[in-house]
């Protein structure tokens, strides 16, 4: 079977090579296809003629998003577009990696994939697009929307908090925004597994699902967590002091609340994520 898989060097696609390993993965970074460039896609796309796409490639600086809305848009939004009217076009799926950001976070609960959205930024906006995109083209397609993405690799708030924790004698972390971490690890082991539930005849339904870990915690817990394991190696570590989201703003709005029911994949592809503590244990036991 040939894998295509966009992104190289991102988090999930990192874990994604380490996860299909009786695959042919055809893995295109940036240097080998421009996701701002439709025509290329295309041309690559029906060039390899996957048996597969796996969209593991976005922009995912929130931040940077509000000041470069188009560059954000043309990767989350127009690309995963372009690479399902492609898939429906060599009759493949496609699976797609969304973000807890579509929505606001005023509920009080879980989200459910039902829930209405409402993206609070650039980066949220551009992904949910994206996801209409797909939808609008139909097709055998899976959207994961996920949260809180961290390994042992590239730019994650596991690494910044244990470079900073070292470095420092006391730091202040958000705590009043609630989710679940969500190791790459997990997720690409997840996908994984509906892969082989898709070739093997099993699938679920198509569509969207919620894919995080289970449980919750704040910014601030999730900080904890890992001071907690710096601190059983013996290494220096700060004083941590919970802030509200207010002390420390950025260019863009998060949602308080990111907590995503993830029962519906469960239930329909059988696929459930370990508790967010445990997959932290298991992603900082295993570093490969």
């Amino acid at each position: 079977m040939k894998v295509l898989i966009t992104g190289r060097q991102g988090q999930v696609s990192r874990e994604l090579q380490l996860s299909l390993p009786n695959a042919e993965l055809l893995v295109l970074g940036q240097e080998q296809l421009n996701l701002a460039d439709s025509d290329a896609i295309r041309r690559q796309v029906r060039a390899l003629r996957p048996d597969l796409i796996i969209n593991a490639a976005a922009h995912t600086a929130v931040d940077q998003a509000e000041s470069e809305p188009e560059a954000a848009f043309a990767i989350n939004s127009v690309a995963p577009g372009v690479l399902a009217e492609e898939a429906a076009t060599l009759a493949v799926p496609l699976i797609h990696y969304s973000t807890d950001y579509v929505f606001d976070g005023s509920k009080d609960g879980l989200y459910s994939e039902d829930d209405a959205t409402g993206p609070l930024g650039v980066y949220g906006r551009s992904k949910l697009a994206g996801e209409d995109a797909i939808r609008a083209v139909g097709g055998q397609h899976l959207i994961l929307r996920t949260s809180w993405i961290y390994s042992l690799h590239g730019k994650n708030f596991l690494l910044t908090m244990q470079r900073l924790l070292q470095e420092r004698e006391e730091l202040r972390v958000v705590g009043d925004q609630v989710g679940a971490p969500t190791w790459a690890g997990s997720i690409a082991q997840a996908t994984a597994e509906l892969v082989q539930h898709w070739q093997n005849g099993q699938a679920g339904a198509w569509g969207t699902y919620h894919l995080t870990g289970l449980g919750e915690t704040s910014w601030f817990g999730f900080a904890s967590a890992i001071a907690e394991q710096l601190r059983l190696q013996g290494k220096p570590c700060a004083r941590l002091e919970p802030i509200p989201s207010s002390a420390y703003p950025t260019p863009a709005q998060r949602p308080l609340n990111s907590r995503l029911d993830c029962s519906r994949l469960q239930r329909e592809w059988n696929i459930r994520l370990p508790n967010w503590h445990d997959a932290l244990l298991e992603c900082l036991s295993n570093p490969r």
